[in-house]
């Protein structure tokens, strides 16, 4: 039991941590682009890809229990044919949504994976999972809205080749992230299966996507009610503005704080 509570102690915490850095498109990260070419968008792809951790909580969960190379290959495929789709063509057509919105989905996306590794379809609705390879398709769909909505706070310029290359180069730095990420994942996957831990805290490990989407989605939910309704919620814009702001300067001071020593 002390690594049971080891295990949920440590995966809170970094949760937690996590919640602070949305991946969002810093300033930095604009003037980068103005000044950079399309292998400066590969780089943003990338890290973009690194950072968004609800994209890699979702294909953690995918991962969790493929064990075969067709499997991996199969299903790692279907969600990258989905996420390039509606972040290519919604990003030149301009299709905006409301990242706060599209980002709740993507929580919910862990979740759903979560609860259907515990097998809560069949355990707990009496009903059969729906076809995992279509969801995960889907959900593909939605998690490329999230990266578009994302890309299209950068300086693409008129619709046009410059425009079409730079956000192909964004989805070759994604792409790339995704394999860094993935090859991680199966490294940690695998030698994990190897031991008796993986049997015994599979399940666990499991409530713990499953409540990390959860608080990813109180997290966007929270960001589209205060940002839509400011005063509603007791503040005026610009009070609102300068608490988020204060509170992200804190967090940044602390993360500084943390890594210096």
């Amino acid at each position: 039991m002390p690594n049971l509570k080891l295990f949920s102690i440590f995966s809170l915490s970094l949760l937690l941590s996590t919640m602070a850095l949305a991946h969002g498109i810093s300033e930095a990260d604009k003037q980068a682009m103005i000044d950079g070419g399309n292998l400066q968008y590969i780089w943003l792809g990338a890290t973009h890809m690194l950072s968004g951790y609800d994209h890699l909580l979702f294909l953690f969960g995918v991962m969790f229990f493929l064990t075969s190379t067709k499997d991996i290959v199969k299903f790692i495929t279907i969600f990258t044919i989905g996420h390039s789709i509606t972040l290519t063509f919604a990003t030149f057509a301009g299709i905006s949504v409301n990242y706060y919105l599209i980002d709740a989905v993507i929580a919910i996306s862990v979740m759903y994976k979560a609860f259907d590794n515990l097998k809560g379809f069949e355990n707990y609705l009496g009903v059969k999972s729906p076809n995992l390879l279509g969801m995960v398709f889907i959900f593909g769909l939605i998690h490329g809205f999230g990266l578009s909505t994302r890309l299209q706070q950068l300086p693409l310029g008129e619709q046009g080749t410059d425009m079409f290359l730079r956000i192909i180069s964004f989805n070759i730095g994604v792409e790339l992230g995704q394999i860094v990420a993935l090859m991680a994942m199966l490294l940690v996957l695998t030698q994990w299966r190897k031991t008796a831990s993986f049997l015994r805290l599979s399940k666990v490990a499991n409530h713990v996507l499953l409540f990390a989407g959860f608080m990813l989605l109180l997290m966007q939910l929270h960001g589209y009610l205060h940002t839509t309704y400011e005063e509603e919620f007791g503040f005026n814009k610009d009070e609102h503005t300068h608490i988020h702001l204060d509170m992200e300067a804190k967090n940044k001071q602390t993360s500084y704080t943390h890594d210096s020593l």
